[in-house]
């Protein structure tokens, strides 16, 4: 089993990376490092400033918006990456934010999610590769660009930089179509809304990209599965429970429209549609407090390994759900990282 650790900073005012916790992270053993974006700090960034801190660790983005950037611009910032890393250290997980991100703040129409990552894939694979210029022609991304506006002079390009190391791409989803492209072009998957039943709801699309995968992706046997578990160590374990339920409201009610939203969605797939459509029913109307009281404490502590050490080390593999390749540890806490990688080495083995 390999452990990761997840940052919180990307929904935050101010930026303040956990270094002493990332350090920890790498001397524990851990397999990777992931960042994320929103409509604040971005993913990238902070990995450059990361290859320069750490030395073994890879350097993931759970998510980097394929809105926010090209295919050809987030292919660059990672072979830049890798490059400073070292190399063989870098891991760009794709997303799709909802509508209200994609058109609101990057100004890009929403067109077809799965159009999106798939054309996406395919230019960077060609990017990395450098067998020859890039062209591409697909539902949703074209090179050269020939759409509205074009004066039609673009040219088809080789990147000058060569990538010193391979540059893993994986696809982060919930629906069944990008789940299934995942299993067909990514070498890994980061699911939303991955419970403890979650192979048996989402193995069967995973199993129809799998028969159609592509050979530009890692094998199966080395395809990945990483999901999210959210850690404290704490006596009082309904206070922290309770202290999620607002961000967990806000991205239920409010992360999203009222016909698109992933989060909804991923709650509802973890077994918690009534909740999740009350939650988002109080948001959008205004009702912020009824939506936070909304979250079920269930759901909360379904989702991450609450209280004390002892319940804590009980709680570990009835929470790891099948299919499961690796856990991202939501924590700064030192002595909790050292504690996951302990556990996690004694009932697994940690990779």
């Amino acid at each position: 089993m390999k452990l990761a650790l997840g940052l919180e900073v990307y929904n935050k005012a101010v930026l303040d990376l956990p270094t002493v916790a990332i350090e920890t992270a790498e001397r524990c053993g851990y397999h990777s490092v992931w960042t994320a974006e929103a409509y604040g700090s971005d993913a990238l960034s902070t990995l450059a400033y990361l290859a320069g801190k750490t030395t073994r660790i890879k350097l993931g983005t759970a998510v980097v918006q394929v809105a926010a950037r090209t295919p050809a611009s987030t292919a660059m910032a990672a072979m830049t990456i890798d490059a400073l890393a070292g190399g063989d250290r870098t891991i760009i997980g794709l997303g799709v934010s909802g509508p209200q991100i994609v058109e609101g703040w990057y100004g890009q129409p929403w067109g077809s999610p799965h159009h999106w990552l798939r054309d996406y894939v395919s230019i960077m694979r060609k990017i990395f590769t450098r067998e020859e210029p890039v062209t591409h022609i697909g539902k949703q991304l074209n090179l050269p660009y020939t759409d509205e506006g074009s004066i039609h002079e673009g040219k088809a390009l080789k990147s000058i930089l060569h990538p010193v190391g391979d540059i893993e791409i994986w696809i982060a989803s919930g629906a069944p179509l990008n789940t299934a492209l995942a299993a067909e072009v990514a070498d890994g998957w980061l699911p939303m809304g991955y419970g403890l039943d979650g192979w048996d709801m989402h193995g069967p699309n995973l199993e129809k990209g799998f028969q159609k995968r592509k050979e530009s992706a890692v094998s199966r046997e080395n395809f990945q599965l990483f999901t999210n578990l959210s850690v404290e160590i704490t006596d009082d374990i309904q206070g922290a429970i309770n202290r999620r339920k607002p961000q967990t409201a806000m991205y239920v009610g409010g992360m999203g429209s009222e016909n698109n939203n992933y989060h909804r969605d991923s709650m509802a797939r973890r077994g918690f549609p009534e909740a999740a459509k009350k939650i988002q029913d109080c948001w959008l109307s205004g009702d912020k407090e009824g939506a936070v009281l909304a979250v079920p404490d269930e759901y909360i502590d379904q989702s991450g390994l609450i209280g004390p050490v002892e319940r804590i080390r009980e709680r570990f593999t009835s929470l790891v759900p099948n299919g499961a390749t690796g856990l991202i540890i939501r924590t700064t806490d030192t002595s909790t990282i050292e504690l996951m990688a302990e556990i996690t080495e004694s009932a697994y083995g940690l990779e």
